[in-house]
This record gives C-alpha cells, sequence and structure tokens, in this order.
C-alpha cells in the first residue's frame, strides 16, 4: 500500500476533527442528508456523464492509487542491458524465452516483434500505439476523479440552496431556521473537504503514476530498437541512463561499480 495516500488522507482528517473539536461540538457538523447531496449527487452526476463500465472502472482505479507497487527503472534498464549482451553472444532468438519469463506484456511483445524479424520503424509505430492507448485509458480514469472534484463542490452549493429555502420556509419558526442553516453550511463543507481531500489528489496521483509507467514502457521501447540494431551493451545502457533522473543515475552508476568491485574479488 501506498502510505503516502493513506496518510495524507488520515492525516487530513485528523486534523479536521481534531480543529473542529477545539472550537466546538462534533455532532454539530455532522448531516445525513448532506452526505446524500454531496455524495450521491456526485455519483449520479458520473454516471450521466460516462457509461456504466467506465464508471465501475473506477474502483480498480482506487486500487492503483493506493498500490505501492513502482517498476524499477535501474532494474529495467539493467535487463534490458543484459538482453542486449544475450542478444550479442547468442543471437535474437535468444531472447524470446528470457523475455517470456519477466512477466512483462508490453516488453515479450517487442521482443516478439524483433525476433521475428519486424522492421524497426513498424515496431516503434506498433509499441507506440499501444502506448498511445494505454495513456488514453489512464486519461480516462484521472477525468473521472477530475469530473468528480468538481461536481462535489458544484452539488455542496445545490444542498446550501437547499439549506437556505428550508430556513426561509420556516421564518416563523426559530428552531427550523437554526436546522437549515446548519445543513447549508455542512452541505457546502462536505463538498469541498470532498473534491480537495479525497478527489482531485486520487486524480492527481493516478496522473503521477501513469507518467512513471509510460516514462518506462518509453525506456523499453528504446532499449528493444537499440537490441535490434544490434548495439553495443554499453551505448544501450548509456542511451537508456538519459532517462532517469539524476538520482538514480547515481544510484545506477553505485550499482555498476559495486557489482565491478565484487567481480574482481571473485575473479581474485
Amino acid at each position: 500500500m501506498d502510505l503516502a495516500t493513506l496518510l495524507g488522507l488520515i492525516i487530513g482528517m485528523v486534523l479536521m476533527v481534531v480543529s473542529i473539536i477545539m472550537e466546538g461540538d462534533i455532532s454539530l457538523y455532522w448531516s445525513f442528508s448532506s452526505i446524500l447531496i454531496v455524495f450521491g449527487g456526485t455519483f449520479a452526476a458520473i454516471m450521466v456523464n460516462f457509461s456504466m463500465e467506465q464508471v465501475l472502472s473506477v474502483i480498480p482505479l482506487l486500487r492503483v492509487a493506493f498500490s505501492r507497487h513502482k517498476t524499477n527503472n535501474i532494474e529495467v534498464i539493467d535487463t534490458l542491458v543484459e538482453f542486449a549482451e544475450t542478444s550479442r553472444r547468442e543471437g535474437l532468438l535468444a531472447l524470446e524465452e528470457k523475455a517470456a519469463a519477466l512477466n512483462e506484456p508490453f516488453l515479450e511483445k517487442g521482443i516478439q516483434l524483433v525476433v521475428d524479424g519486424t522492421d524497426a520503424e513498424l515496431v516503434r509505430n506498433i509499441l507506440e500505439i499501444e502506448l498511445d492507448f494505454l495513456d488514453e485509458r489512464h486519461r480516462l480514469g484521472q477525468s473521472i476523479f477530475e469530473q468528480m472534484g468538481a461536481l462535489s463542490p458544484a452539488f455542496g452549493m445545490i444542498g446550501t440552496l437547499i439549506g437556505l429555502i428550508a430556513m426561509l420556509g420556516h421564518l416563523d419558526s426559530p428552531d427550523q431556521i437554526g436546522m437549515g442553516m446548519a445543513v447549508a453550511l455542512i452541505t457546502t463543507l462536505y463538498g469541498a473537504v470532498a473534491a480537495n481531500l479525497i478527489f482531485i489528489p486520487i486524480a492527481g496521483k493516478l496522473k503521477l503514476k501513469s507518467d512513471e509507467e509510460i516514462l518506462i514502457k518509453q525506456v523499453m521501447i528504446e532499449g528493444i530498437l537499440s537490441i535490434q540494431a544490434g548495439e553495443n551493451p554499453r551505448i544501450v545502457e548509456e542511451k537508456l541512463k538519459s532517462f532517469l533522473a539524476p538520482g538514480e543515475r547515481e544510484e545506477s552508476e553505485r550499482r555498476l561499480g559495486d557489482s565491478s568491485v565484487e567481480g574482481v574479488t571473485a575473479d581474485a
């Protein structure tokens, strides 16, 4: 589980609850009708805006947002460099079984295209088309949560109007006026919290994870094409390292240095 996502939600809710308790009675901020207006209205509007299949895709997207899984860019580059070395020693056919063992469909597909003798430009086009559709699917998930973030404050305002109308309808009953005003303000609060603490941040997290996945698949494309071109493994490594952030490059160099030391020690 991604602790940053979980802790962010918990810390945000705890700070608000503590602030409310410091100011007065927390029960004053509970309104089931406000929850129905904000969350029920938001999900109903989402169902109008998207197809049922797209709405149901929100559930696995939540697992992605809270998932800690992240592909190690350095390990992927090391694997592609190893593939380049194997290709130069044993030929492209030797890569087919090695790629299948990785359980990475995108890389396996690219290697299979290369092994089948597909033209390099066609290999790039096929893989980039698949990458474009992957990005499109990810954007759909992000847009659902972004839309929810835009709609929930609007339904908070609708709840405010409902509360004000109820208040104005009972001007002769002071108790009813207070209840209507409470519903009006609490619904606005719920809508703002839902948008800014839940929906919009989750959309941002999904975008971040999508960018990371697309980046690593771009690394795979360049590595596959370099292997097909028969480039020197050292050149392949240096080319793929250009995709890494400075910190990751330093880690890669450190790991390379450690492996060299181990190799010298073993020879001794």
